[in-house]
């Protein structure tokens, strides 16, 4: 295994790793300068476009990007950085768009997180479903939604609240988008955090950002520990798998997450790649307006 850096990019906020195989790039976000950032497998910047808002995460669209923004989800120009609202949210300024992944299906899964020092009381997070332009709540009472993944047949969503520690699975139906019951995978607090980004292997394992910890929890689908990686650099994000047969783990971190993450490490908020894991990625999902359709 070799841990090395990921060009010279640094993030204030860095977040949603995603690898686009069309365009041969990673693509991430500094989410709270609302910059969406791609380069090329050996780290040259490949395109920087600003946004007039936070950015929560983004996944590939055809001809560009789908993008949860801090009011809702946008199409965005992949040259330009053209923002176009698909749908926006019920307007509530204690919340914003966080972390997000698109299902195996053509849809884009995002939830949000509470903003705090808003001087009014907060309302809780939901985690929404953008399905063919139209978007509905699939659950609630969250505070700060990450760990949004997906088993490589689609049939299980994965996402945790990071402030109680619980990855949770649910069953997922790829033809109609509803979810199951609650299962608790596995509790990341014994690790030293809870869990922030993660993503899925072509086996199935769960790749988790311990973000407090400075380490990515490898974890099996029956919530057993497989391995854990210390990182040499605080606050890891969210890993994706890309590169060159999806073989290299990119895992962005933060620097100043706004609230109580911030570091004065040299390197904080650079993107770490980890190669010789023996574990590969799969491709990501595509949202597609038009998916129910085809």
């Amino acid at each position: 295994m070799e841990i090395a850096f990921f060009g010279e990019h640094r993030n204030r906020l860095g977040e949603s790793p995603v690898w686009d195989d069309a365009r041969h790039c990673l693509w991430w976000v500094d989410s709270l300068a609302g910059l969406i950032h791609a380069a090329s497998a050996d780290g040259m910047l490949r395109a920087t476009l600003p946004q007039d808002r936070p950015v929560g995460s983004i996944g590939l669209a055809d001809g560009g990007l789908v993008a949860a923004l801090a009011d809702g989800f946008y199409r965005i120009d992949g040259d330009t950085g053209g923002a176009s609202a698909i749908a926006l949210l019920p307007e509530d300024r204690t919340l914003r768009l966080n972390d997000g992944k698109a299902d195996r299906a053509g849809r884009f899964l995002s939830g949000q997180m509470q903003v705090h020092g808003t001087g009014t009381e907060l309302s809780d997070a939901l985690l929404w479903q953008l399905d063919a332009g139209s978007v509905r709540d699939l659950a609630g009472g969250l505070k700060l939604t990450n760990a949004i993944c997906f088993s490589p047949d689609g049939d299980t969503l994965y996402f945790a609240d990071s402030l109680d520690g619980v990855i949770r699975a649910h069953p997922y139906d790829s033809a109609t988008g509803a979810i199951g019951p609650r299962r608790d995978l596995v509790d990341c607090r014994p690790y030293g955090s809870g869990p922030d980004g993660a993503t899925v292997d072509a086996d199935g394992n769960l790749w988790v950002a311990l973000v407090l910890a400075q380490r990515i929890a490898c974890i099996a689908p029956d919530g057993t520990l497989l391995r854990s990686i210390d990182l040499p650099i605080p606050y890891p994000a969210c890993p994706a798998f890309g590169g060159p047969g999806l073989a290299t783990l990119y895992v962005t971190t933060i620097a100043d997450s706004g609230q109580r993450l911030k570091s004065d490490h040299p390197d904080a908020g650079r993107i770490v790649a980890i190669t010789g894991l023996d574990a590969r990625g799969l491709r990501e999902g595509r949202y597609r307006d038009n998916h129910i359709r085809e």
